[in-house]
């Protein structure tokens, strides 16, 4: 969906020798509630749960990565090529994605030209398994107000306003993403369509592209969502961005996932329904009184 973005200016960082803080990584992960961390002047709530039982490894994984009081990568990946070859590539995406930014940031780097040259670091590490294994990658940069997407792949980034506008989705790297994105298809024709689950960009891929989005100035109210297809599988746009205005964020967070995993576990007629692993990453600037923030 075409978005309305405002460029808000930088602050340039400040150069120094040390290395940020410590990411945190959400790895075959099975959480039963949102994590709920304070991070670049606002708030971040993490879920991520198995979508079979616990012998077999989630292939879905998040990082937060903390850089300074103001500024933070967030990123979530979906692995691809079965267990457990799928969680190791997803883990290793994310685990070279934070030590190539760390390491840049630490020289001084800009956090974009970081952020990309992780990703394509990234790539040349899950190629070098050659078993076959990918990932997908969905990456947030946040400096102070202003955030700016980058992707490889169907895992979506969503950011909604206060009052439900859509101000930015990513369009997923596959058939039925391009067709829903050219007006050649509906979503709810997407959602059942035989080809929903051919992706045509991965991490792994000696093809790789990234995409890049333009900067997005938060306001206080709005929720950033990065979501693996556990999400988007199991619950129409409107559905989701409902959740995202209503509910504070950590009982957004929460009724997401309940009502993905409900539709996942019981199938309806006219329902989308498909069992998966689910992992969801929504962050919300702290600001005022805003409600539910």
């Amino acid at each position: 969906m075409p978005a309305t973005l405002l460029v808000a200016r930088r602050r340039t960082p400040s150069v120094s020798t040390d290395p940020p803080p410590h990411p945190e990584f959400f790895l075959d992960a099975d959480t039963q509630a949102p994590a709920v961390r304070e991070l670049a002047g606002g708030r971040a709530a993490v879920w991520s749960s198995r979508g079979d039982g616990p012998e077999i490894p989630n292939e879905d994984a998040a990082m937060l990565l903390p850089l300074d009081a103001e500024r933070a990568v967030i990123a979530l990946a979906d692995g691809f090529g079965g267990q457990p070859q799928g969680e190791k590539a997803s883990r290793l995406t994310l685990e070279t994605l934070a030590k190539v930014i760390r390491s840049a940031c630490a020289e001084g780097s800009e956090l974009r030209d970081a952020i990309l040259n992780g990703f394509e670091q990234a790539n040349a590490a899950v190629r070098q398994l050659a078993n076959g294994a990918a990932s997908t990658l969905a990456v947030v940069e946040i400096q102070g107000r202003v955030a700016r997407p980058y992707h490889v792949g169907d895992t979506e980034i969503l950011a909604v306003g206060q009052r439900g506008r859509v101000k930015l989705r990513t369009v997923s790297h596959s058939p039925t993403g391009y067709a829903v994105e050219s007006g050649l298809m509906d979503e709810k024709e997407a959602l059942h369509h035989e080809e929903r689950h051919i992706v045509s960009n991965m991490i792994g891929l000696e093809e790789m592209r990234i995409e890049v989005g333009a900067a997005l100035e938060l306001a206080e109210r709005d929720t950033v969502l990065l979501a693996s297809d556990g999400l988007w599988d199991n619950l129409h746009s409107d559905e989701i961005v409902a959740r995202l205005r209503r509910f504070p964020l950590e009982r957004a967070v929460a009724d997401l996932a309940q009502a993905s995993r409900a539709r996942m576990e019981n199938p309806r007629d006219g329902k989308p329904s498909k069992p998966d692993d689910l992992t969801l990453v929504a962050y919300r600037p702290r600001g005022g009184k805003a409600r539910g923030a």
